[in-house]
C-alpha cells in the first residue's frame, strides 16, 4: 500500500492489500477520479480521513441478464407512481445520498469535497444521475461514473418505499439497450444481492474493463 503524492499515478493493483486498499492520499481531482476508475480503484474514506483507493479481490457486479424484478416490483412498475429522469438533479441526488443514514455507519464517506469532484465529473459528461419522483418530489435515485462500456455505480438513496429500485432497474434497462458491459457495484450488500449482483473476482472484473474499445489510461 503505497502513499500517494501530487503525480497522477497509481501503484500495481498486485500491490493491494488483503482487505482491497491499494493506496492512501492524493487528491480528487477530475483527472486522479478518471484514472482510478478506468483502472478498476475507487475511493472510500470517511469525512475527515485521508483518502483511501481501493481495488477489493472480489467486485460486486451485475451482469444485465441476471437482473432479478420481484412480483411486487413489477406491480410498482406498472402502476406508475413514480417517474424517472436522467441528469435532472445531479447535485440533489448527491445530497440525498450523503444525507441517508445507513446502518454502522457514522458520520458520511461523501464529503463535500468528494461531491465538488463528481458534479465536476458530471460537467464533464462523465457522472450521471438517475433521479426518481413522486408527486413532484424526489423520493430516490443513484448516481455514477460512466465509462462508456461499463458503469460504476457509487451510491443510492430511498425515501419512499422501492424508489431507489426504481431507479437501479431503469438505469439497467438504459445501459443493456446501449450495449454496456456491466454493471459494477462495488462491495458486496444485501440489497444489491436482492437485485442479482454477485461477486466476481477482482481478475475477471479487470479483465471486461480493460476490453474497451476506447482504452483505459494507463
Amino acid at each position: 500500500m503505497q502513499y500517494l503524492t501530487e503525480e497522477l499515478y497509481f501503484p500495481p493493483i498486485s500491490e493491494t492489500s488483503p482487505e482491497g486498499i491499494l493506496a492512501v492520499g492524493g487528491d480528487l481531482s477530475t483527472e486522479r477520479l478518471l484514472l482510478a476508475y478506468e483502472n478498476g480503484i475507487f475511493p472510500w474514506f470517511n469525512d475527515n480521513e485521508p483518502i483511501l483507493w481501493w481495488c477489493p479481490p472480489q467486485r460486486m457486479v451485475l451482469f444485465f441478464d441476471e437482473l432479478k424484478i420481484s412480483h411486487s416490483m413489477r406491480n410498482t412498475i406498472n402502476k406508475n407512481i413514480f417517474k424517472v429522469t436522467f441528469n435532472k438533479s445531479f447535485q440533489a441526488v448527491l445530497l440525498g445520498c450523503q444525507n441517508t443514514k445507513r446502518e454502522g455507519q457514522v458520520g458520511t464517506w461523501l464529503s463535500d469535497d468528494m461531491m465538488a469532484a463528481y458534479c465536476k465529473l458530471h460537467e464533464m459528461g462523465k457522472a450521471i444521475s438517475v433521479e426518481v419522483w413522486q408527486n413532484d418530489e424526489l423520493v430516490g435515485g443513484l448516481y455514477g461514473i460512466d465509462l462508456g462500456h461499463i458503469f460504476c455505480g457509487e451510491s443510492m438513496f430511498s425515501k419512499a418505499s422501492n424508489a431507489s429500485k426504481m431507479a437501479f432497474i431503469y438505469l439497467v434497462n438504459y445501459l443493456k439497450e446501449n450495449n454496456y458491459k456491466l454493471l459494477d457495484c462495488q462491495v458486496y450488500n444485501d440489497h444489491l444481492d436482492s437485485l442479482g449482483c454477485r461477486e466476481i473476482p477482482r481478475e475477471e472484473f479487470l479483465t471486461i474493463l480493460k476490453d474497451n474499445p476506447l482504452g483505459a489510461i494507463n
